[in-house]
């Protein structure tokens, strides 16, 4: 019908089947960001958030979103993942914190939006985190930067 191996020959959306897949090691990479008032930004430095260590929290949250993301996503298959890396870098100067996620594993499909459903979770952690200080705190772009592995091999951004 259209191309999108989400949707049968009537256009009914139904789960792809990868069972004759080759199974090829997976990776894939994607990043989110969160800004906020340098005053907040301070707090989470200096571990002054009230609910506790926001990275180490918001790491933890983005790794189980990870491993849940067949829970939350429609038609996503449930993957065994080998590693889930969710990383933080500080800007203070523009008061931004960037999110990376990394999702690894040997299977028959993409890792894609298992990395994004860990930065965005992560991100959205930090954000419940330090809302007690401040509620206009933007989460910036969401997005792949990289895949690899499978039939449509590497690609990034």
């Amino acid at each position: 019908m259209s191309g999108l191996t989400h949707l049968d020959a009537s256009g009914a959306a139904h789960m792809v089947d990868i069972t004759d897949k080759e199974i090829t090691k997976r990776i894939a990479v994607a990043s989110s960001s969160i800004s906020m008032k340098a005053e907040t930004l301070a707090q989470v430095l200096s571990d002054g958030i009230e609910k506790g260590d926001v990275f180490a929290v918001a790491r933890i949250a983005g790794i189980q979103a990870a491993k849940k993301c067949s829970d939350l996503i429609p038609l996503c298959h449930p993957l065994q993942l080998s590693s889930v890396v969710v990383e933080f870098d500080v800007d203070e100067a523009n008061s931004i914190i960037n999110i990376k996620g990394t999702c690894k594993l040997a299977g028959r499909t993409g890792v894609e939006m298992e990395a994004l459903t860990a930065v965005s979770v992560a991100a959205l952690t930090i954000y419940d985190m330090c809302k007690a200080l401040e509620k206009g705190m933007i989460i910036g772009a969401t997005q792949l930067e990289m895949k690899m592995g499978g039939k449509s091999g590497t690609w990034e951004s």
